[in-house]
């Protein structure tokens, strides 16, 4: 564990100890288990001696949360942000949310949302080192007139949804601020409507394609809240 977040959770573990300690709150739950008379009266204030502890230790229980930016995404001028919520140990769960809604110089655009929430395990502890991830994906768009694939000319809209695995790594740079590479390979079901300009006209055709490849890929800036 990084040195700085070591030296947070056993302050807060401290704290924690301190609050039991001046509160006799161990010889209360002590005493509540093992004495049985007035049952009712002593189970409330057991159950309220117990979510006074879990309060007490946000540094142990407490839920990780980071926010991110994709420097990939952002590269294309496309919005994004991503949550990363710690739900265990070695689990966490992310959702990742990205829009472009930019119209360029001669109609041609890349307009798309897209959604791809994602659980991952990491083989050490959450939001440090090596991890592997299932995500699920959909997305509609827009796209015109972009010199990749032959689509040249032509306008595509549809939809897509899918699933896929992925691999990545985080290094933790301070407390706070951390970054990430991660790569993902899936399925995707592709419907698509193809129109033979830009503006206008009638439409072509319509086409599903069944996508076998990459489905996920970042460099991302994360900020890490306690």
């Amino acid at each position: 564990m990084h040195a700085e977040r070591k030296r947070y959770t056993e302050k807060r573990i401290k704290r924690m100890k301190i609050y039991i300690k001046e509160n006799n709150m161990q010889q209360k739950i002590y005493n509540l288990l093992h004495y049985p008379l007035l049952k009712k009266k002593r189970t409330k204030s057991f159950v309220i001696a117990i979510t006074a502890s879990l309060f007490c230790l946000p540094g142990v229980f407490a839920q990780q949360v980071g926010v991110k930016t994709n420097i990939l995404y952002d590269a294309t001028t496309t919005l994004n942000v991503g949550f990363e919520v710690g739900m265990a140990r070695k689990w966490t769960l992310e959702l990742p949310v990205n829009y472009n809604p930019w119209t360029f110089s001669n109609n041609r655009k890349w307009k798309h949302w897209l959604i791809q929430p994602e659980a991952r395990y990491w083989f050490c502890e959450k939001f440090n080192g090596h991890f592997m991830g299932i995500h699920a994906h959909i997305a509609g768009y827009n796209i015109s007139d972009l010199p990749l694939f032959g689509m040249e000319n032509y306008r595509y809209q549809g939809t897509l949804y899918g699933a896929g695995v992925s691999y990545g790594y985080q290094w933790i740079l301070n407390a706070h601020w951390s970054i990430e590479a991660t790569l993902g390979v899936g399925y995707a079901y592709i419907d698509r409507s193809k129109y033979p300009c830009t503006k206008c006209s009638d439409k072509i055709n319509d086409a599903v394609h069944h996508y076998v490849g990459p489905t996920k890929a970042g460099i991302s800036l994360i900020y890490i809240i306690k």
